[in-house]
């Protein structure tokens, strides 16, 4: 692995700097975010500008990674451990591989469990609508949907708008959050649809 060409690359969807592990909730969080996405890789003893600080004891960081693998993430997650050496500091490099048991959930510190996805170079907390989309993922959910008038409104909007929010496409058919959420849920998984989350809202657009 070639640990400078990495840390050039930046943070991203797939992978995420740590200078030191401090907490077992926010490594969790972080990990679960790859396992729900497309997986992805933690280098340990890197700064976020991508200065090179090594770990004090790998040992140290190592337990504290697999603590919150074990007890943190549920279903527990399975990290894959690399010891890079480079210029006389040691780099943990830590891979979370794509789960096929998706969603997985985070224990937060308020000691509620909640499901992350990774966003860019950040782990979002996942919506309703996002986590019953991995879980029908998951199970291999055939989605067989005749077009209603529902459907057939949203994809008549999207035709000739960008995109489109819940409570926009509730409050164009006055129904429920439950009803517009599962007809969601079913073009997304159909593909007819995509769902964009971002920090501050989730939208959806056309395939």
């Amino acid at each position: 692995m070639n640990l400078k060409r990495l840390i050039l690359e930046g943070e991203s969807v797939t992978l995420d700097f740590k200078k030191t592990i401090t907490s077992c909730e926010k490594i969790a969080k972080t990990m679960v975010s790859f396992a729900n996405n497309r997986g992805g890789k933690l280098l340990i003893g890197v700064a976020d500008d991508g200065t090179i600080k090594g770990v004090k004891s790998e040992d140290e960081e190592r337990y504290m990674i697999t603590k919150a693998a074990q007890f943190y993430c549920r279903p527990q997650l399975d990290p894959i451990f690399e010891e890079i050496f480079f210029d006389g500091k040691i780099v943990l490099t830590v891979e979370i591989e794509e789960s096929d048991i998706k969603p997985h959930y985070a224990l937060g510190e308020d000691n509620k469990w909640w499901v992350y996805i990774r966003v860019k170079d950040h782990s979002v907390l996942a919506s309703k609508i996002v986590v019953d989309v991995l879980r029908k993922e998951a199970k291999g959910e055939n989605v067989l949907l005749e077009y209603s008038p529902k459907e057939k409104a949203l994809l008549e909007y999207l035709s000739q708008n960008d995109r489109i929010t819940l409570p926009e496409y509730r409050k164009m058919l006055n129904i429920s959050k439950r009803s517009a959420s599962r007809i969601l849920v079913n073009l997304v998984l159909m593909g007819v649809i995509r769902v964009h989350t971002t920090e501050k809202t989730e939208f959806y657009t056309a395939s």
